[in-house]
């Protein structure tokens, strides 16, 4: 969630013409994230979250505000989309894509307890049943040919080292095939930074535009390379083992799913260091942009490389 389009008092107030809101009484940028423009809203009648899509591709837009809707009508604690008063939810602001969701109550938290924890694999667990029911099919846009390709721009511009481990790691995770796993719909992105808190019970999900349908298991790895390792690539054993605990209380895993563990942890792990060493070397300009350290996921890898996975029981 990042401000790479500016977005005037006056446009906004236009733009909001479109729905069935009360008068606009302010709004502020919203510098988290790297992928899309936000801004909080504030009206008369609600707090909501102006979202223009920058780099997504249009044709996808309904698969996730239609995922957002399906899971908060079913219970999920998640943002639902604003209808204009046409009935759609996708509009367009300043040449962009854009929609309005209503804004969740709570905070992220940047170093989780174990009850937090827990909450978070119970969330996944719910959302992953929850979405079994929702029609609409995506690929994972980042994904193994996502994960090759940028491996391959990205090896020229860095140090050796580097462009070594990354070359190893390709060659390895060959072997593994994630269709071959349950699938589902999946958040794709679940960081710590996309859920919120009021105490240890969540306020909500937020985030959505990576989910797509892929490997349960696959989500699960994202989920706990995020919450469950220090700054230094240390796994914290206590937070981990409540996570997956919760997750697996609601949804057990195949003996498929336990085989292919270490290789889909090392995976998702990758996914976000090469994320993100794609921003490091190719920064995008903007307002309030924000570049994620690369150096972090490097050594989550680094970490089951040398030790192996972390214990799903």
């Amino acid at each position: 969630m990042s401000v790479f389009t500016k977005v005037s008092h006056r446009q906004l107030k236009a733009f909001l013409a479109q729905y069935p809101l009360a008068q606009l009484i302010g709004f502020q940028g919203i510098g988290e994230g790297v992928e899309n423009t936000n801004y909080f809203v504030d009206t008369a009648d609600g707090r909501w979250v102006l979202t223009l899509f920058e780099r997504l591709n249009y044709d996808d837009l309904p698969y996730f505000l239609g995922l957002m809707d399906h899971l908060a009508r079913r219970r999920i604690p998640c943002p639902m989309p604003v209808a204009m008063s046409n009935g759609k939810t996708l509009s367009e602001l300043n040449g962009k894509p854009a929609a309005i969701i209503n804004r969740l109550c709570g905070g992220s938290v940047l170093f989780p307890n174990v009850a937090q924890c827990r909450a978070a694999g119970e969330l996944l667990a719910q959302m992953h049943a929850a979405g079994r029911s929702f029609p609409m099919q995506l690929d994972n846009s980042r994904g193994a040919t996502w994960r090759s390709e940028t491996a391959t721009l990205l090896i020229p511009q860095v140090d050796q080292d580097t462009a070594a481990l990354l070359d190893d790691e390709l060659n390895a995770q060959r072997t593994l095939d994630l269709t071959e796993l349950p699938q589902g719909v999946i958040h794709a992105d679940l960081f710590r930074d996309n859920v919120l808190f009021v105490g240890d019970r969540i306020g909500g999900a937020i985030d959505f535009y990576y989910a797509c349908n892929d490997a349960l298991l696959y989500d699960l790895a994202v989920t706990v390379n995020d919450w469950c390792f220090e700054i230094d690539g240390t796994p914290n054993a206590a937070r981990a083992h409540a996570m997956i605990e919760a997750y697996r209380a609601l949804r057990e895993l195949t003996p498929a799913e336990s085989r292919a563990w270490p290789l889909v942890l090392r995976a998702a792990a990758l996914r976000f260091w090469l994320s993100r060493l794609y921003d490091w070397h190719f920064p995008r300009e903007g307002d309030l942009v924000h570049v994620k350290d690369p150096a972090q996921y490097r050594r989550v890898l680094e970490y089951y490389r040398d030790n192996g996975p972390l214990p799903l029981a």
